[in-house]
């Protein structure tokens, strides 16, 4: 049977983590150069599937170490992407910033672990993004921060823990 090939602009979220996880993998075995790899997911984070499923993967998977490298072709090409990169690495600091405090809370350990991770790596690469966008999202969180929650609706508002230790997270940014 003949494979068939994914029109990255037209992948699904979905589809999107997996491409990311099978370029993952290929670049931890050196089968891909950090150059093609970076190139590969500038492509697919044109996208807001690709965006949302390259950074879904990349930023929770314990196995995934690229962005505990961070090449700096993969830093040139998100800083490509322009405040659309920004932003989504800003809200998933936010949401796992949050998250840290319901399973401590929970005593859920683990996934304290995995939130924690999740939170080192969205400072680390806004730490290497462009300073103005990065500025600018995180100023417009700090505003809307009373306005933000822990649902897809905003429904469940952050309490005070929790936007207390996001603002904490967001001024360990400069750090």
């Amino acid at each position: 049977m003949e494979k068939k090939a994914i029109n990255l602009k037209e992948a699904s979220f979905t589809q999107a983590i997996n491409i990311s996880a099978q370029w993952c993998r290929e670049w931890g075995e050196d089968l891909l150069s950090e150059e093609v790899l970076a190139d590969r997911i500038a492509e697919l984070t044109k996208t807001r599937n690709g965006l949302r499923g390259f950074f879904a993967y990349a930023l929770s998977d314990k196995d995934c170490f690229l962005l505990d490298k961070l090449p700096f072709s993969l830093i040139y090409k998100l800083n490509e992407g322009g405040d659309a990169v920004t932003e989504i690495v800003v809200k998933n600091l936010i949401m796992s910033s949050a998250q840290i405090i319901i399973h401590r809370r929970d005593n859920n350990h683990e996934y304290e672990i995995t939130s924690e991770n999740i939170s080192d790596r969205c400072k680390a690469i806004l730490r290497l993004l462009e300073t103005k966008s990065v500025t600018k999202s995180v100023n417009q969180v700090l505003r809307d921060l009373d306005e933000m929650g822990n649902s897809f609706d905003n429904s469940v508002k952050y309490d005070s823990e929790q936007k207390e230790f996001i603002k904490k997270q967001i001024l360990d940014i400069t750090h």
